[in-house]
């Protein structure tokens, strides 16, 4: 099959086909394994904040093994440096003795990058993965590189260990297509987890598409159309986030300090996107932007000392903000 014209039926069995693979490995989760899944059509990258244990990096590694792509792994610690990421110049001597620079990549040329607990290190080295995250390039000695493509990352980070972070800058955390919550097994998913994993044979996914594939369905994925009423509401929506705004409820000028970005909206339309073709329709419904609206803004929001005073977090702010701006008839 020519991937360049791939159908909506053809998105829709690979995304499935994709989930199935994935879910012989990950027990549970359908919640995860679908968000990441959509950041990675949309070519975004995630951020999944989870106590240690709970399979996001066998998540990652699984989902490379489905779709047949290069995987690496980054451990942040507090002595990584930029260069042990982006790669550096070499002086190597050729075999007529000549010396010469040349460029050995680093880790973040793969096609699927899990950068784990990126909180523990140091700004400086977080700031390296801006211009991957934003441009997929990275530029070494005034000499800028494109990474390959589908490019995607994956950044984990512990909610409970605060000692010997260094809490990700909002320009960063901008840079997440989606911000991922990786809850807790319940005792079923416990028992299957320990049944698969204390076993002999361990499962293993099997590809069911490359990267070629996956680039073709990104593509199909923007061509989706959109109403414009659709549009508006998701603008109406990231706009409700914003404090002292015409559009925001009054709790909102209460909890909140600085609102969503626009790419917050851009997040919430092109998951509808997604979210649509995954459901067997061809166009973006109401319910496709309220569905993204949760991990799309949750990491886009700040709230104010009176709400983290009273336990208010920004997945209450959201859900609060759905439930009062309810769409508009078409």
């Amino acid at each position: 099959m020519d991937e360049t014209t791939m159908t909506a039926d053809e998105f829709r069995s690979t995304a499935a086909e994709i989930e199935e693979q994935v879910g012989q490995v990950i027990v549970g989760q359908q919640e995860l394994v679908r968000q990441t899944l959509i950041t990675l059509l949309a070519g975004g990258n995630a951020l999944l904040e989870g106590v240690p244990g709970l399979g996001k990096t066998m998540l990652v590694r699984t989902l490379a093994q489905a779709v047949d792509c290069a995987f690496n792994r980054i451990q942040f610690t507090p002595d990584l440096m930029p260069a042990d990421i982006v790669g550096t110049n070499l002086i190597v001597e050729d075999e007529q003795g000549r010396r010469q620079f040349q460029f050995e990549p680093g880790p973040i040329f793969a096609n699927l990058v899990l950068a784990d607990e990126i909180n523990r290190a140091t700004p400086k080295t977080q700031s390296a993965m801006l211009e991957a995250m934003q441009e997929h390039s990275v530029t070494v000695a005034k000499t800028t590189r494109r990474l390959p493509e589908p490019f995607f990352v994956l950044a984990t980070q512990n909610p409970l260990e605060m000692e010997g972070t260094y809490p990700l800058p909002e320009a960063q955390l901008d840079r997440f297509f989606f911000k991922i919550d990786v809850p807790f097994p319940s005792v079923d998913e416990l028992v299957e987890i320990a049944n698969r994993t204390t076993a002999v044979d361990v499962p293993q996914a099997s590809p069911v598409a490359d990267g070629a594939r996956i680039v073709a369905m990104q593509k199909l994925a923007r061509g989706v159309p959109i109403a414009e009423h659709v549009v508006a509401y998701a603008a109406r929506l990231l706009k409700a986030t914003h404090p002292d705004d015409p559009l925001s409820p009054p709790f909102v000028n209460e909890w909140v300090r600085y609102g969503a970005s626009p790419r917050g909206m851009q997040a919430m339309i092109l998951a509808g996107k997604i979210i649509a073709l995954l459901d067997g329709r061809y166009n973006v419904a109401f319910d496709d932007i309220r569905t993204s609206a949760l991990p799309a803004l949750r990491h886009r929001m700040i709230l104010n000392f009176e709400a983290q005073a009273e336990g208010i977090t920004t997945d209450h702010v959201i859900a609060r903000i759905l439930d009062a701006l309810v769409p508009e008839p078409a």
